[in-house]
């Protein structure tokens, strides 16, 4: 967290304890909220904090570079404090997000190079299935 305050001070940006709550809150979590689950989960501790205040910081986050936006296809971006390259997978049926610890799929940066020309700085990768919780409750 402290190289959070060097961060924006380095970029002349205030750290108000709001920006600070929401990076915080990313921190502690694996479960890749939404802005509204973040909000959600804020607004009893800063109940003067908008939704719109949610979305900017977490703009300005993504600018920054420590937090990262996943796209996992439900009209909703969800965001991760873990901006280290790593794969998702995502449950269709109740759309819960999760990090697919330990796997390098790193070398699929050298396999697509093979298929064009472009030059490949990073890449995301989602892999969609059903949940335990939901396989459970469909038996």
């Amino acid at each position: 967290m402290e190289n959070l305050t060097l961060l924006f001070k380095e970029k002349n940006l205030k750290l108000t304890p709001q920006r600070y709550a929401i990076y915080k809150y990313l921190k502690s979590t694996k479960s890749h909220p939404s802005a509204e689950m973040i909000y959600d989960n804020l607004k009893a501790i800063y109940p003067t904090m908008s939704l719109a205040t949610i979305y900017k910081t977490l703009k300005t986050l993504i600018e920054l570079g420590v937090v990262i936006e996943l796209n996992v296809g439900e009209d909703n971006f969800r965001y991760d404090a873990n901006t280290s390259q790593h794969p998702h997978i995502i449950c269709l049926s109740c759309g819960r997000v999760d990090d697919i610890e330990n796997a390098d799929f790193n070398f699929l940066d050298d396999e697509a190079k093979k298929y064009t020309d472009y030059k490949i700085d990073t890449h995301q990768l989602y892999f969609y299935g059903i949940c335990p919780e939901c396989q459970k409750k469909s038996e």
